[in-house]
């Protein structure tokens, strides 16, 4: 099978970026195979890859768990977020010089990582997510200290209908002065969304305006779901 570098640049970028700039999200299909998924799945299982492990109900976060990759990430992990980075800075910086904000992204992660470590933020923010019959996740949103990268991005291991019921990814937005609006994203095993952390820009009749953006996952009917979320900055 083809290298995740080599998979990850075969994406119809064209197309995500104009469905990032419409709906805040954008679906890239079949990334990992059934494989590279229950291999993923099954490390939640074991301590060594992980520094720590969340239980959604003790925060209120919602029910369910989740746990971060240490460092040095898995191979697979690190390649997924060393590769898609390069892609998705472009539309970072766009977004920022929309919204006027002054922050700006290299075109490697390595030196965005630099960056988030001199600030402190130096514990990597990569997680398996696990969910039972119940559990969901509460709309929020991912951020860990001053360096945010703007897009982040979730892959589906488990196989809905097979595995589980329900539990759907989620999206919704605020923009001024209107109610909010939900947006679920259907997603097959080994299909990757990508979506906006904190805010992205909408052209209005009057020029761009911020939109703030949340995600979570809807309660799990039956059966159980992981996933994989890759966050490009990392936490203090």
């Amino acid at each position: 099978m083809d290298s995740i570098e080599t998979r990850v640049d075969a994406q119809d970028w064209s197309a995500a970026q104009v469905a990032l700039d419409a709906r805040g999200n954008a679906v890239l299909p079949g990334l990992l195979s059934a494989a590279e998924c229950a291999a993923l799945a099954e490390l939640y299982a074991q301590e060594t890859p992980f520094r720590s492990r969340v239980v959604m109900a003790r925060h209120g976060y919602g029910q369910g768990e989740y746990r971060y990759f240490a460092y040095p990430l898995p191979d697979l992990v690190a390649s997924l977020r060393a590769s898609l980075y390069p892609q998705l800075a472009p539309i970072a910086n766009r977004w920022n010089a929309a919204m006027g904000l002054p922050a700006r992204y290299p075109p490697a992660h390595a030196d965005f990582l630099s960056r988030c470590h001199e600030a402190g933020q130096t514990r990597p923010t990569p997680l398996l997510l696990q969910y039972g019959e119940g559990d969901y996740n509460c709309l929020h949103q991912d951020i860990y200290g001053e360096h945010v990268f703007p897009l982040q991005v979730a892959v589906l291991l488990s196989t809905p209908g097979a595995d589980f019921t329900g539990g759907e990814f989620v999206l919704t937005e605020q923009r001024p002065r209107m109610q909010s609006r939900a947006e679920v994203v259907p997603l097959s095993q080994g299909d990757a969304v990508v979506f906006a952390v904190r805010e992205r820009p909408v052209q209005g009749a009057r020029g761009t305006y911020r939109v703030n953006m949340r995600h979570g996952v809807s309660r799990l009917r039956s059966g159980a779901r992981r996933t994989m979320g890759v966050i490009f900055h990392d936490a203090l």
